[in-house]
């Protein structure tokens, strides 16, 4: 995530800022990619601290248009927790925009959001058709690192989850391509087997011994479909980290210049490496502090064919390149 400009003064400004450091209102610009001291703001402006600008007064922002169901506010900390959720969805949102998904010269669909509270019971989340479940539950510490420890997963959050997620819709937008079927099933196998037979056989019996040959994660494992997801969700992970490092001007002698523009690189084996390598030093920093690995994931040689691959798609296909 590039760091930005403070457009009435001195100083510089993050993502999710709603002020500056004087406390001059301000609001994100995602088609300009740039922060704006004038209305009209999003009408979520006040209830849940969204910072992006509306195309009116009184309407959604691009990000908070995209939600066509929100939290039971009577649930027990929903609003705070879909405030969370819908930074973390304008996160990921604006960095797909970087490769022109779901902007106005994007012609396909953009996603639809169901975005709930848990009652009792947990919220299955996932995709259907273009339409993206999360449980907003899933920003409270105590639930992931409970389902972190119950599931196995080296790492959760709700960033990673709507990668996840959002990548199963990029697989839909892109499997109405004519061109596009016959090289996934090449490089991820066919996904028409049994989904469900599928995961009831990665939760009845585990990933195959040697699954870290092959895939990034044992959920990556279980069918094709969640081998794509995982591996685009990762793809999007690699990118912004050494988009994030590079705009921090923090420097390295692995990134190829001080210009450098993670989002612009053509090269996949070029990004990969470099983003692979910068993992090294920030997970080395975080021990520093007794903090988990930032990115605990060793990339195989077949998962980095299979990132190169989404990395392809991903930056071609919301034109149709």
């Amino acid at each position: 995530m590039r760091v930005f400009a403070n457009p009435v003064g001195s100083g510089s400004l993050w993502f999710d800022n709603l002020t500056t450091a004087d406390g001059t209102p301000v609001a994100y610009d995602p088609q300009a990619r740039a922060f704006v001291p004038m209305p009209p703001f999003c009408i979520n402006r006040d209830i849940i601290g969204c910072n992006w600008i509306a195309p009116e007064e009184g309407a959604f922002c691009r990000s908070c248009a995209m939600t066509a169901l929100a939290p039971d506010p009577e649930l027990p900390n929903a609003i705070p927790n879909w405030a969370k959720t819908e930074a973390a969805k304008r996160w990921v949102l604006d960095n797909l925009g970087r490769w022109h998904w779901f902007r106005p010269e994007d012609p396909g669909a953009p996603p639809a959001f169901h975005l709930l509270a848990e009652g009792r019971t947990p919220v299955p989340m996932g995709h259907i058709e273009g339409v993206v479940t999360i449980s907003v539950a899933e920003v409270d510490p105590v639930l992931v690192t409970t389902r972190r420890e119950a599931l196995d997963e080296p790492y959760r959050t709700m960033i990673g989850h709507m990668r996840h997620e959002i990548s199963h819709m990029l697989w839909w937008r892109l499997s109405l391509r004519d061109d596009f079927l016959d090289a996934f099933r090449e490089m991820f196998g066919d996904e028409r087997q049994d989904y469900t037979a599928a995961l009831q056989r990665h939760y009845t019996e585990g990933p195959p011994p040697n699954w870290k040959e092959s895939f990034l994660t044992t959920y990556a494992s279980a069918h094709p479909h969640e081998d794509w997801a995982e591996t685009a969700a990762h793809l999007l992970h690699l990118t912004d980290i050494a988009d994030s490092f590079a705009a921090s001007e923090l420097s390295s002698p692995q990134l190829p210049s001080h210009q450098w523009e993670p989002y612009a690189e053509p090269d996949p084996e070029r990004l990969i490496y470099v983003a692979a390598e910068l993992t090294v030093g920030v997970n080395h920093v975080n021990r520093s502090m007794g903090l988990p690995d930032l990115y605990p994931f060793v990339l195989s040689e077949a998962a980095r064919h299979k990132l190169a691959f989404v990395h392809d798609w991903l930056r071609r296909g919301a034109q149709g390149l």
